[in-house]
């Protein structure tokens, strides 16, 4: 059973950053594949971004967040980033951390354990 935990949401305004981290426990942390997910109100969930477990840590973006948000990890600190830039009003969502054994992929449903989710508030 791994357990993840977000943090680092917060509200800000149009053009600032913020980094979210997601801390995981309870395995194997290089074994899991990690995405990032958002949902706003009264949507459905969209991926944001993914990197794999792998040692070369290939990443993917959703179209609205490429060149904005970079994913990293850390696998020493067992702890996932999205590092986001020039945020936009649209970006106001939930944003959820996912993770799945050997899983790299932009579908939700193939990530096993979810975190509870951090607000990000992008307002002016």
């Amino acid at each position: 059973q791994v357990q993840l935990v977000e943090s680092g949401g917060g509200l800000v305004q149009p053009g600032d950053s913020l980094r979210l981290s997601c801390a995981a426990s309870g395995g194997t942390f290089s074994n899991y594949g990690m995405g990032w997910f958002r949902q706003c109100p009264g949507k459905e969930r969209e991926f944001v971004s993914a990197i794999t477990w792998r040692a070369e840590s290939t990443t993917t973006y959703a179209e609205s967040v490429k060149g904005r948000f970079t994913i990293s990890r850390d696998n020493s600190k067992n702890t996932v980033y999205l590092q986001m830039n020039s945020l936009k009003l649209e970006d106001t969502a939930v944003y959820y951390c996912a993770a799945g054994l050997r899983t790299f992929s932009r579908v939700g449903s193939l990530y096993t354990y979810w975190g509870q989710g951090t607000q990000i508030t992008v307002s002016s």
